[in-house]
């Protein structure tokens, strides 16, 4: 896009004629076919979840998040009552609609309405989500809801280290954007971060192949995916995306 220029003949960003800061995003459940995002509830959540994520006793899914693993339910719980229950970052749980169950977390942060500028963050997964249309469903539910309360700019982060995160990223038709240096230390160790986003200009073709994706004539009668998500996200993401 060619910028404009002011009346001293200087490049300036697009106007954003009518623009208003969007609400933060209410505590109420995202429904879908294949799951509910829901806020998390400690009395409902936290015992679901830690039997979940103990179904892989390595503990290898939390290795690029801040905390965890977590031994006993007891760990777990204090865990959320101190980090999980505030409005930024806001935690909800992903319930899979065939069991009704509790199998991972998700959590809106670094809520920015003034700018119009969320991350979605926190994604801990256990095994039972892993690499399921209730997974996917989840990360589209939270990226419509932001995106249907009027937010400009969607972003996701992780370890550059983490490649399992920075494909999941491309998939959903995040766009990468650079890699911040020794930008976080944790668990003893430094993190350099890579970034990515959808904006709200990219978002209406991204909704599209997303939803194309999880409607059921997409699966056939044994549950495999005729059409892969990155073959309907891969042309969509921005041309300087490398």
């Amino acid at each position: 896009m060619t910028p404009r220029l002011n009346e001293h003949g200087q490049p300036v960003g697009f106007a954003l004629l009518g623009w208003t800061p969007p609400p933060r995003p209410p505590r109420e459940p995202l429904t879908g076919r294949y799951c509910a995002v829901v806020p998390l509830d400690i009395a409902r959540h936290a015992a679901e979840l830690h039997r979940a994520n103990r179904l892989d006793p390595s503990g290898r899914a939390f290795t690029y998040l801040s905390s965890g693993p977590f031994d006993s339910l007891d760990a777990y719980r204090q865990w959320i009552t101190a980090s999980c229950l505030g409005p930024d970052p806001l935690f909800h749980a992903i319930v899979d609609s065939a069991t009704g169950r509790a199998a991972g977390v998700a959590a809106y942060m670094r809520i920015d309405p003034a700018n119009g500028v969320i991350e979605v963050g926190h994604l801990n997964f256990s095994p039972l989500l892993q690499q399921t249309r209730a997974a996917t469903e989840a990360m589209h539910l939270m990226m419509k809801n932001a995106f249907a309360l009027g937010y400009r700019r969607y972003e996701w982060k992780c370890d550059s280290l983490n490649a399992p995160s920075r494909a999941a990223a491309r998939r959903l038709g995040f766009s990468y954007e650079g890699r911040f240096i020794q930008a976080i230390v944790y668990k003893g160790r430094n993190r350099d971060t890579d970034w990515f986003s959808i904006t709200d200009r990219e978002w209406p073709a991204l909704r599209a192949a997303q939803e194309q994706w999880l409607a059921p004539a997409n699966f056939d009668a044994g549950g495999r995916q005729r059409v892969s998500l990155s073959v309907l996200t891969a042309p969509l993401l921005r041309a300087r995306d490398i």
